[in-house]
This record gives C-alpha cells, sequence and structure tokens, in this order.
C-alpha cells in the first residue's frame, strides 16, 4: 500500500452542506436566522452608541456590556451574511483561506463571549455584595486589564487552529456538513491521522468553557445569597428578575456551546441536522439575546434611548 502524500497541496475551495436533511427548509429557515441577525445588528449597535454618547454611563457594568457587544457584532457579523447566502443564494463554495479566517472569529470570539459574560457576573457580585467598594474595587484601569485578558485569552488559544489545519492535507471530499467552517468540521477532511489536533481543540474548548461557566456560576450563587438576605421584598424580587434574565441568557450560551463540545466526542448516533442546527444556535441567540436583556431591561439604557427618538418617559 503507498503512502499518504502528505505533501500534497490544501484545497482552493470548500463547500459548505448546510444543514444535512434540511436542504429544502434552507430558505425558510433563514428568515428566522436574518430576522435575529438584524435585532443583534441594531441592539449593539444602539448600546454602543448610547453608552459612548452618555458619559452618566460611564460605569463597569456599561463598559463590560459594550465589550460583550462588540463581541457579540463581530461573532454574527462572521457567520449570518455568508450563512444567508449560503441558505438563500446557494453558495457552497467558500475559499480555503476565507474558511479558516471564519473559524478563528468563530471560536476565538465565542472564548470572548464566555470571558465577558463571566466579566459582567464578577462585576454584578461586586455591586450587589459589596456596593459601597464597587468603584475602588472595579476601576478603569482593572476593567481594561479584565477586557484585554479576555482578548488576548481567545486570540492564544485559538490562534493554533488555523495554523494546524493549513499543514494539513485534504485527500477526501471538500464537502464541509455544515452551514459555517467549524473547525471539528473541517479537520474530519484531512487524509492524516487528526486524533492530537482535535484532542487540543476539545479540551481548550472544554476547559475554558468549564472555567467560565463555573465561576459565573458561583458569582450569582453569592449574588443570590446576598439578594434574599436584603431587608426589602421589592428589592429583593427587582434583583432576581434582573438576575434571572442574566442567567437564562448564559445558560442558553452554556447549554448550547457545551452540546455542541460533547456531541464532538460522545455524541456519535445524535443526528447531523440537530447537532448543526443547535451549533447554530450559540452563535446566534446570545448576540440577539443580550441586547434585549441587558439593554432593553437596564432602566438607564431605557430612558437615553427613548430619549434620543424624543419619546416621553413616563
Amino acid at each position: 500500500m503507498p503512502p499518504l502524500n502528505t505533501s500534497r497541496p490544501s484545497p482552493i475551495t470548500f463547500l459548505l452542506m448546510g444543514i444535512p436533511g434540511l436542504e429544502h427548509l434552507h430558505v425558510w429557515i433563514g428568515i428566522p436566522f436574518c430576522s435575529m441577525y438584524v435585532v443583534a445588528v441594531v441592539g449593539n449597535v444602539t448600546i454602543l452608541a448610547v453608552v459612548k454618547a452618555e458619559r452618566s454611563l460611564h460605569e463597569p457594568m456599561f463598559f463590560f456590556l459594550c465589550m460583550l457587544s462588540v463581541t457579540d457584532l463581530v461573532l454574527s457579523t462572521s457567520t449570518l451574511p455568508r450563512m444567508l447566502c449560503l441558505f438563500w443564494l446557494g453558495a457552497h463554495d467558500i475559499a480555503f483561506d476565507a474558511c479558516l479566517t471564519q473559524m478563528f472569529f468563530i471560536h476565538s470570539f465565542t472564548t470572548m463571549e464566555s470571558g465577558f459574560f463571566l466579566a459582567m457576573a464578577i462585576d454584578r457580585y461586586v455591586a450587589i455584595c459589596h456596593p459601597l467598594h464597587h468603584t475602588t474595587i472595579l476601576t478603569h484601569a482593572r476593567i481594561t486589564i479584565m477586557g484585554i485578558i479576555v482578548v488576548i485569552r481567545g486570540v492564544a488559544f485559538f490562534s493554533p487552529h488555523p495554523i494546524l489545519l493549513k499543514q494539513l492535507p485534504y485527500c477526501r471530499t471538500r464537502t464541509i456538513a455544515h452551514t459555517y467552517c467549524e473547525f471539528m468540521a473541517v479537520v474530519k477532511l484531512a487524509c492524516v491521522d487528526t486524533g492530537a489536533t482535535t484532542r487540543y481543540s476539545l479540551s481548550v474548548a472544554s476547559i475554558i468553557g468549564s472555567c467560565d461557566a463555573i465561576l459565573t456560576a458561583v458569582s450569582y450563587a453569592f449574588i443570590l445569597r446576598s439578594v434574599f438576605r436584603l431587608p426589602s421584598r421589592e428589592a429583593s424580587f427587582k434583583a432576581l428578575g434582573t438576575c434571572g434574565s442574566h442567567v437564562c441568557v448564559i445558560l442558553v450560551f452554556y447549554s448550547t456551546a457545551g452540546f455542541s463540545i460533547f456531541t464532538h466526542r460522545f455524541g456519535k448516533n445524535v443526528p447531523a441536522h440537530v447537532h448543526i442546527f443547535i451549533a447554530n444556535m450559540y452563535l446566534l441567540v446570545p448576540p440577539f439575546l443580550n441586547p434585549i436583556v441587558y439593554g432593553v431591561r437596564t432602566k438607564k439604557i431605557q430612558e437615553h434611548v427613548l430619549r434620543a427618538l424624543k419619546v416621553k418617559v413616563v
């Protein structure tokens, strides 16, 4: 048996299949996806504009919210326009380098999203559990450092992904059974053993995601403990309502991302269309929900948006 030609050049293009088994519904699936993308873009841009214009909003919570909004814009824009071209125009081809670039943005900014969720949970913990020291603990310098650490972590751990895939020979089909260039979907097309590469990717994603999720859960546990100790029942319900909506967004993100990670490792019997559809959810739903939950439900942002629209605030 002749040895594999490991010097074979990388393919010029890949073909994105979309959602296997649901190709006949691509046009209809694209409609809610597009609607969610429009809401995500308008909502996150509005948050950035309002926080920039109003100096009274230059607080830790809103700085972290802006970082999350930028992450959401990059994450959704790196996937949705290309996905809609696939669904509506039948544009299956994607250049190899464009595929690797999209992969980098998806995985690194997903990690940043997780990091900013944790940063916002820490901010809420300090604000509720140590309100008198909130501004002295979360100074502008510390907020900046936290943001830089989250960004560097996302870039550092996931920059190897496109570099590793660039070195691999591809001698199988060029068809990616996915709606975007996901790392695991692309690495399966290589014609050499990719066990070490696969383990690295899954291990990094699992460790980072687990650590962020656990620390976020611990922060909200302390928050809930403090909330239930509040003397005013009305204040407790108000804090619970705010925390509850935040927790729901975080649960959607971690549950769908975790499902995707564990399906790659253990879920061999999960139907492909179910796996891919849920994999789309953790890229689409948080950017769509974040401006609604963190923006619309935040009274200060509501007031400034309504004032900008010249609507009387009741």
